[in-house]
């Protein structure tokens, strides 16, 4: 199975947006646990990559000529969980565990007990520096593979991040492309209040990157921005994907409180007729 296509269906890729979402409330509800904004906030991107961009074949999760997902921001693995299920690695009803002992559906994505799941992440910082090697790997190899890696915003905090963004530039690895999930709040409250991230896009830019800024929850611009990356030669992109954390339930929409706390079973009600389920 190829999930991209020439001519995105893009009523169909906000669908999956909404099916995710869905499935991010329902298994935090379940768990009691975890991460429901930054979850939220990237789903238009995850369903953009994992239902039109990405080449992957669910039936065969090691496929060589499949093109890499890296989940830097590893706390939000509600919507790799909820992707991958969609997407068919396995069956949707397993997503209640998420969070259970002996559950494949761990906390941060673990890449030995999940088929989809390339590389166990959690410790923010390093998704990027792993997405490298990869993709200089890939380039060795002579692969047409692609790899995607998604951040959070409050997470190019960390030094490694900017090692990361440097070594990309310097072995030129086009076939890179990343995301930040730009939704100003991290755990500790906004991101302008812990360490300032601003100018984000210059700062891309100054270190050898192409970089595009867009609205994450547009969906023909995340569409056209995967498009446009994977035209670019010698560099490789970082896509600015402006969001709101939360995004799809207005009581949850830029609450920092959400950043990692689960809905109720009421809260969860409300959200998933909100969401039109």
């Amino acid at each position: 199975m190829k999930a991209a296509v020439d001519k995105p269906d893009v009523s169909l890729l906000k669908e999956k947006a909404r099916q995710l979402r869905v499935e991010i409330l329902k298994m935090l509800a379940e768990a009691k646990s975890g991460h429901t904004g930054g979850s939220l906030s990237s789903a238009d991107i995850v369903a953009a990559l994992f239902f039109y961009k990405m080449r992957h074949k669910p039936h065969d999760p090691k496929w060589i000529k499949r093109d890499r997902f890296i989940l830097s921001k590893g706390h939000a693995a509600p919507v790799l969980y909820a992707a991958l299920a969609l997407s068919g690695y396995f069956d949707s009803s397993l997503l209640k565990t998420l969070r259970k002992i002996g559950s494949p559906l761990q906390g941060h994505p673990c890449s030995t007990k999940l088929p989809g799941v390339e590389i166990s992440t959690g410790s923010l910082g390093q998704g990027l520096s792993i997405a490298n090697g990869i993709a200089l790997g890939l380039k060795l190899d002579g692969s047409g593979s692609r790899v995607y890696c998604l951040l959070g915003d409050g997470e190019t905090q960390e030094g490694q991040v900017w090692e990361a963004a440097m070594t990309a530039a310097h072995y030129k690895l086009d076939n890179l492309c990343a995301f930040i999930d730009n939704n100003g709040l991290q755990i500790d409250g906004h991101c302008c209040d812990v360490m300032h991230i601003e100018p984000i896009v210059n700062k891309w830019e100054a270190f050898g990157w192409n970089v595009i800024d867009i609205d994450g929850h547009d969906m023909k611009a995340v569409v056209a921005a995967l498009n446009d990356a994977e035209t670019v030669k010698g560099k490789p992109t970082m896509i600015v994907a402006r969001t709101v954390k939360g995004k799809g339930v207005s009581f949850f929409e830029g609450k920092v409180e959400y950043h990692g706390l689960a809905p109720s079973r009421e809260e969860l009600e409300m959200a998933l007729k909100e969401l039109g389920k």
